[in-house]
């Protein structure tokens, strides 16, 4: 008499689990809305992301491209070069945090302070800026209307708008409490700065940068 075999059963496969964020770990941190500058900055300092502070809530800035971080050293090298020829000022870059008004922090692209205001400049951060320059990223919204509105209503004299999309760079001068164009320029043409006579780029090698 044979006995039958039971059939072969396959071990079950126990699904993976879905990763989770650490929620356990975000709960160390302030609720959104409720961020302090001095918390702001001490984040800002220990990350190598750039984050933003917006009426007591963090933004996590997206990290640049090669190529937007091509244009931004382009440019902070023509400004800084510049600018040390005759000591007008103080050049930096982003992941230098910029105070707009209290509980508003921006992370300018390349920035630039006057020699004469250097009291606003401060190891951990910059009490505005006399030039702001924006390389527009995927959230062009963010470079084209948010930034605009607010560096205006922080009053910094002058800010720079540079498109890789558009290959154009749009000169902004402040007048009252808004900005005019000064000049929209594209390649072929020299963007020059308003605050800075003299200071210029060729936008065809702006764009071309590498």
């Amino acid at each position: 008499m044979s006995i039958a075999t039971p059939p072969f059963a396959p071990p079950k496969i126990q699904p993976t689990p879905v990763p989770e964020p650490s929620w356990e770990v975000a709960k160390l941190f302030p609720y959104q809305g409720n961020w302090s500058e001095s918390e702001y900055l001490s984040l800002a300092m220990r990350t190598n992301r750039l984050v933003e502070l917006s009426n007591g809530s963090i933004g996590v800035i997206e990290l640049p491209t090669e190529s937007h971080q091509d244009i931004m050293l382009f440019l902070y090298n023509a400004l800084s070069a510049f600018v040390k020829r005759d000591g007008l000022g103080k050049v930096s870059v982003a992941g230098l945090p910029v105070k707009l008004w209290p509980k508003q922090f921006r992370e300018p692209d390349v920035l630039f302070m006057l020699a004469e205001h250097h009291e606003r400049r401060h190891e951990q951060f910059w009490e505005g800026a006399d030039l702001a320059m924006e390389v527009v990223s995927e959230d062009r919204t963010h470079d084209l209307e948010t930034k605009r509105s607010e560096y205006a209503q922080a009053a910094i004299p002058e800010y720079w708008i540079v498109d890789p999309k558009l290959q154009e760079i749009t000169v902004l001068k402040q007048v009252g409490a808004m900005y005019e164009v000064a000049a929209i320029c594209h390649r072929g043409e020299q963007a020059a700065s308003v605050l800075l006579p003299g200071f210029g780029v060729d936008v065809s090698a702006v764009f071309d940068a590498k």
